[in-house]
């Protein structure tokens, strides 16, 4: 098979995947996003205990634990604070 059609049928593969990776939060500018420090001291309130923050496309994402001390991956709205998305 011809290297070029491999890497096209590789890509045309691994993007769909990638575009469902993190979900879309807000559509709001990120100077209305509430501050990470905000947005840390509301995960807390919610029982998590955070072991990784970042922004992650138009997302706060947490990886750590929940109230109950299982695995958790979140994605929050960076304006409400609302919970977006969990898994593990």
């Amino acid at each position: 098979m011809h290297p070029k059609l491999i890497a096209v049928l590789a890509m045309t593969i691994a993007l769909p995947g990638l575009a469902h990776a993190s979900p879309d939060c807000t559509k709001e500018p990120k100077s209305k996003w509430m501050s990470e420090s905000a947005m840390k001291a509301k995960i807390d309130a919610l029982g998590y205990k955070v072991k990784t923050f970042e922004v992650t496309g138009s997302c706060y994402e947490i990886y750590g634990k929940d109230k109950k001390g299982e695995r958790a991956e979140v994605y929050f709205n960076p304006v409400s604070g609302d919970i977006v998305q969990e898994g593990d």
